[in-house]
């Protein structure tokens, strides 16, 4: 029998919530680097999710606490409209997926986990990418790790960013 080891789950499996405050303010006030942002803009930023539903979710997060679409400034949606093109861009170099899932849940009553600042998430998908894990032990079997993904996606987003001035 094989063992699949993701120590790096506990703390969500268990529920552990040790952070206060916004998950997304603490991260746009801390390191780049240890909390995998991947790209900041003066309006935005693009960060790996730390519980990906496969390698390679980010999520692009307003640098404003604010919880949706209709909140954002005209010049916030016109950013986020390049940024979202970019992600696409550098999520298909960097992984070849056979589709994207993009979007957001506005609200918690539509699934937002954290509904009190707005964020897009984009999924590559692959059509392989399917195992009977994720339906009987409600689990996610992760091909790399956020490092592995964060030196996978980084230079693939700077370079579809190049010229935008975001």
């Amino acid at each position: 029998m094989d063992r699949l080891y993701t120590p790096w789950r506990l703390e969500y499996v268990r529920g552990d919530k040790d952070e206060e405050g916004c998950v997304f303010c603490n991260a746009l006030a801390g390191d780049d680097r240890e909390s995998y942002i991947l790209h900041r803009s003066r309006l935005w930023y693009i960060i790996l999710n730390r519980y990906p539903y496969n390698c390679g979710h980010v999520l692009i997060v307003t640098n404003r606490h604010l919880g949706a679409l209709t909140e954002c400034s005209d010049e916030e949606v016109a950013d986020l409209a390049v940024l979202m093109k970019a992600t696409e861009t550098a999520l298909r170099a960097a992984y070849r997926p056979h589709g994207i899932n993009c979007g957001y849940n506005g609200g918690g009553a539509a699934g937002a986990g954290i509904p009190a600042h707005f964020h897009v998430h984009y999924l590559p998908r692959w059509s392989s990418d399917t195992n009977f894990i994720t339906v009987v032990g409600d689990t996610r079997v992760m091909p790399e790790t956020l490092d592995d993904s964060f030196a996978t996606l980084q230079p693939a987003l700077l370079k579809a960013l190049e010229g935008t001035e975001l």
